[in-house]
């Protein structure tokens, strides 16, 4: 299958355009201008001959409008139909579809918060702390915890102008904050004919700001009978919606084995590489094999998990200021490579990383026998791995994989709290390190002449000194 890929002005370097089979300019810098432009999106599918369109994640991914545009201009969307995103997208919506398909639900609110005055009456009926969430939220956006009356009505007028902002509508419900619980999804396909697969569970707990840092599948926290009863909600939940195509059902777990429904991801996951690895299952092909109704070969007693995959999110972040986001230009980018390691970036040396998206810049993945296996080999990978010229969640992601917390796998969403002091003793550790790498490079000479063909590098010199940012 031949691609065309939509790319706006801020990407006009990026490294996926130079594998492209054909490229079209979708628009300008900011994401309002290109990304998340249907009538230009629609255009370029068009004028280029598309059959079809698929979304990745973030964006207009989950976006009811672009499928019903796809569906006007005899697009085929890969993804799941309009009607059922829609019935998906408001999160209230899903709450009572899956309580209905006797699916757990966390206690919270019937229908939308009306005011502040609601908004704390519904928490004191349902026990502080709560969570206020945005009707049309995801990605972790539009969430606010309130542990008591005063913080429900400020964080009710915040949370409300976050949700107006990012996602274009300001409704918002409330729910039950859990104490110390996991996240645990499961991945599923459903075909239209009533035929769900499930590729089995991702464990997602390893959060900041209530997005995901780092994942993994299988989960050290889920039983084989665990894993029946998740798997059995799931493929009820998403049969009783309608739904189609590749999707993501998120639980979270509490210590005494009891789950409740979080939400359904409409889309492919960003954490989808640690179900084709523990799988082997290209989950894009199936989604496209989906979409155009074609034959899966594909049975449920067919699908079985091989060992274990771990993901890290490096973003381009500056741990050292309160991971605030860090744009720039790459001076230096070396990925690892190796039996068992997966790299997804678009990264390169010279490669400037925008202002204008999302901060995860590359997806680091390990695969090992047993999960021992994978957490030795991701910090290899993590060791090897290069990237010079502006900060990044490396350290924070060595100090995760040599914990010996997370390595016994006894953790949970509130996992990171508990990380903060070693994470910034690393960090004082990489500034002495700095403080050496710049006193030795005052006193460096030039190689000789006879040299300069030499395929030695600097770089590869300084190695334990790759993560301080010039």
């Amino acid at each position: 299958m031949k691609t065309v890929l939509i790319y706006s002005e801020a990407d006009q370097n990026s490294l996926p355009l130079a594998y492209a089979d054909e490229r079209y300019l979708i628009g300008g810098l900011s994401p309002a201008e290109s990304y998340l432009n249907i009538r230009k999106i629609i255009q370029a599918a068009v004028e280029t001959g598309c059959d079809g369109i698929h979304p990745g994640y973030g964006f207009l991914s989950e976006d009811a409008a672009l499928v019903k545009a796809c569906e006007e201009a005899h697009l085929t969307f890969i993804g799941p139909s309009s009607k059922s995103l829609e019935r998906l997208a408001n999160k209230l919506i899903a709450r009572t579809c899956m309580h209905e398909a006797g699916v757990p639900i966390i206690p919270g609110s019937d229908g939308p918060l009306r005011d502040e005055d609601d908004t704390v009456a519904v928490a004191d009926r349902t026990g502080y702390p709560v969570i206020l969430k945005a009707v049309y939220g995801g990605g972790g956006r539009g969430m606010r915890m309130a542990r008591n009356a005063q913080e429900a009505r400020r964080f009710f007028r915040v949370t409300k102008m976050e949700a107006a902002s990012s996602f274009g509508r300001d409704e918002m419900y409330l729910e039950k904050r859990l104490l110390d619980p996991r996240h645990i999804e499961i991945q599923a396909i459903a075909e239209k004919r009533n035929k769900i697969l499930i590729l089995g569970e991702r464990e997602c707990s390893i959060q900041r700001r209530y997005q995901k840092l780092v994942e993994e599948a299988p989960s050290t926290a889920v039983s084989e009978d665990l894993k029946k009863r998740l798997s059995e909600a799931t493929a009820n939940g998403l049969e009783a919606a309608g739904y189609t195509n590749a999707g993501t059902v998120e639980f979270l777990l509490e210590p005494t084995g009891q789950f409740y429904f979080l939400e359904v991801n409409k889309r492919l996951q960003v954490e989808h590489n640690v179900t084709e690895l523990t799988t082997g299952i290209d989950i894009v092909e199936e989604q496209i094999k989906v979409a155009f109704e074609s034959e899966s070969n594909l049975s449920q007693n067919e699908i079985k998990i091989n060992g274990w995959a771990i993901n890290c999110r490096i973003n381009a972040e500056d741990p050292r200021r309160n991971f605030t986001p860090s744009p720039g230009t790459i001076i230096h980018y070396h990925p690892p490579s190796g039996p068992g390691i997966r790299v997804d970036s678009a990264l390169y040396s010279g490669h400037f990383v925008p202002e204008y998206f999302d901060s995860l810049i590359l997806k680091l993945s390990t695969w090992g026998r047993h999960r021992r296996d994978a957490i030795e080999r991701m910090k290899g990978a993590l060791d090897e791995l290069e990237i010079i010229g502006i900060p990044t969640t490396i350290p924070l992601h060595q100090t995760i994989m040599q914990d010996e917390q997370f390595i016994s796998g006894q953790f949970n969403t509130t996992y990171l709290n508990t990380l903060t002091p070693k994470l910034n003793q690393r960090l004082e550790q990489l500034e002495k390190i700095a403080a050496a790498v710049a006193a030795a490079n005052r006193t460096l000479k030039p190689p000789p002449d006879n040299q300069k063909g030499s395929r030695r590098s600097f770089w590869r010199g300084a190695r334990r000194f790759r993560h301080v940012n010039s």
